[in-house]
C-alpha cells in the first residue's frame, strides 16, 4: 500500500517542536512517499507552510483532514483519545507514546488495532543511534538548562578582568553524566565556569574529564542496564548525600539531569543541602517531571528557598524548537529508513531487534511487555 505520511500540530499546551521539518520531508519524498500537513504544524519551530509547499508537501485546514489521507503518522507527543479515534484501523504511528503513562490511551490504541511505535523504547544498541531520540532531546535539554541557570544566576559564568578588579568564576555543579549531564557540563565550560560532574557510573568518569570538569569520586557503584543507573540502596544514598553536600554548598550553580524514563527521579539534593547553599544560588532540575532530583522542586514553577533559587521547568527541548525538530526528525527518518522500501511501501521486519523493540501495539496487541502489565493492572 503506498504510504501518505501525515503530521497535524502538537496539542500540548506550550509544545513547540514539529514532527517533521522541510529538509526530512524533502528526504522523504525521495522514497516515493506522499505527505499531508496541518496548516500551521511547524510554525511554532520556525516553519512556515510554505517552507513545506516548497517540498511537494500537501497542506491541510483540519488535523482530521490528515488523519482521513494519512495512513503513517508522525507525532511529538502521545496523541489524544480524541485524535486516536480520527485514525482509520490500518494506521501506523509513530512518536513519542509515553507509554509508561496514560493505560487508557495505550488500551484505546489496542482496541483500535493502531501500529503504534514508542521513540522512549528504541533500544540503546550502537546501530540505532541515530534513532535515539531520547538522546537527541536530552542533548538540547542539557545545553539549555545552563541558559536558564546563567540568566537566573546572580553571577558572572567566566572569569572577568576590570578596571574594578578581577571576577572570579562560577562554580557549577552537573549532577549526572548521561547526554543531558554531558551536555550542560560542556556549555557551562564554553561559558566559563569552572565545572564538577558527578554520576554514580563510574564508567562517566573519563567523559566528564574529557570535556574539562572535575569529576566527583565516590566509592558507589552503580551502574545498570540500558545505560542508565541502578536505584541506590539506603545506605549508599546517605553516603552520596554527605559526600555531595559540601560540593552543593560551594556551587554557585547546580545543574540535575538525573532521570529515568516512567520511574520517579531520585531524590539526591535534600532539603538540607539547599539550606547550606550561599543566598543567590541555582537549582536547575531538569528531572522535574519525573518528581524532581531536589526535594524542594515544584514541577513546571520556580521558587525561592532561604534566598536559593530552584527552577524546575518542564518540556526543555520544546524551548529550543527549531534544532530540536530537526534532531527529531532525523531521528524518525532513521527509523523510517528501517520500515520503507524503494518503492515507498511499508514492510515491518519483525526480525530487526529495533523494529520489535521499539513497538507498543499492533494487531490488536500491546507488544511491550511492561507496559501490557500496567494496563492489565490497571484494569483490575
Amino acid at each position: 500500500m503506498p504510504i501518505c505520511v501525515g503530521v497535524t500540530k502538537e496539542r500540548l499546551p506550550q509544545e513547540r517542536r514539529v514532527a517533521l521539518v522541510p529538509e526530512i520531508a524533502k528526504r522523504l519524498k525521495s522514497f516515493g512517499v506522499t505527505i499531508v500537513m496541518e496548516t500551521g504544524a511547524g510554525q511554532t519551530a520556525g516553519f512556515l507552510d510554505q517552507h513545506y509547499q516548497e517540498q511537494s508537501v500537501k497542506i491541510v485546514e483540519t488535523a482530521s483532514a490528515v488523519y482521513q489521507q494519512a495512513n503513517l503518522i508522525l507525532t511529538v507527543n502521545a496523541p489524544s483519545s480524541e485524535q486516536i479515534n480520527l485514525m482509520t484501523s490500518d494506521t501506523v504511528l509513530i512518536g513519542f507514546m509515553s507509554p509508561h503513562r496514560d493505560p487508557d490511551r495505550i488500551r484505546l490504541l489496542q482496541t483500535r488495532s493502531i501500529t503504534s511505535f514508542a521513540m522512549e523504547l528504541i533500544p540503546r544498541i550502537s546501530r540505532a543511534q541515530s534513532m535515539d531520540a531520547l538522546s537527541s532531546q536530552a542533548a538540547v535539554a542539557g545545553y539549555k538548562a545552563v541558559i536558564m541557570a546563567a540568566d537566573l544566576a546572580m553571577v558572572f559564568f567566566p572569569m572577568l578582568t576590570t578596571a574594578a578588579g578581577t571576577i572570579r568564576p562560577a562554580k557549577a555543579l552537573i549532577i549526572g553524566a548521561g547526554v543531558a549531564g554531558l551536555q550542560a557540563i560542556a556549555t557551562a565550560r564554553r561559558l566559563g565556569a569552572m565545572v564538577e560532574g558527578y554520576d554514580v557510573r563510574a564508567a562517566t568518569k573519563e567523559q566528564v574529564e574529557s570535556l574539562g570538569a572535575k569529576f566527583i569520586d565516590m566509592p558507589i557503584r552503580a551502574e545498570g542496564q540500558g545505560g542508565y543507573a541502578r536505584e541506590l540502596t539506603a545506605e549508599e544514598r546517605q553516603q552520596q548525600q554527605e559526600i555531595l553536600a559540601k560540593h552543593v554548598a560551594a556551587a554557585n550553580v547546580v545543574i540535575t539531569t538525573a532521570a529515568i524514563p516512567g520511574r520517579p527521579s531520585p531524590k539526591i539534593i535534600t532539603q538540607n543541602m539547599v539550606e547550606r547553599m550561599a543566598s543567590g544560588s541555582v537549582i536547575v532540575d531538569l528531572a522535574a517531571e519525573g518528581g524532581g532530583n531536589c526535594e524542594l522542586s515544584q514541577a513546571g514553577n520556580t521558587i525561592q528557598h532561604r534566598g536559593v533559587v530552584i527552577h524546575a521547568p518542564l518540556n526543555v527541548p520544546s524551548q529550543t524548537p527549531l534544532h530540536a525538530s530537526e534532531m527529531y526528525s532525523r531521528n524518525l527518518f532513521n527509523l523510517l529508513s528501517l520500515m520503507l522500501n524503494k518503492t515507498g511501501e511499508l514492510t515491518l521486519d519483525w526480525s530487526d531487534e529495533v523494529i520489535n523493540s521499539s513497538c507498543l501495539t499492533t494487531a490488536g496487541e500491546i507488544k511491550h511487555a511492561p507496559t501490557r502489565t500496567m494496563v492489565e493492572g490497571a484494569k483490575s
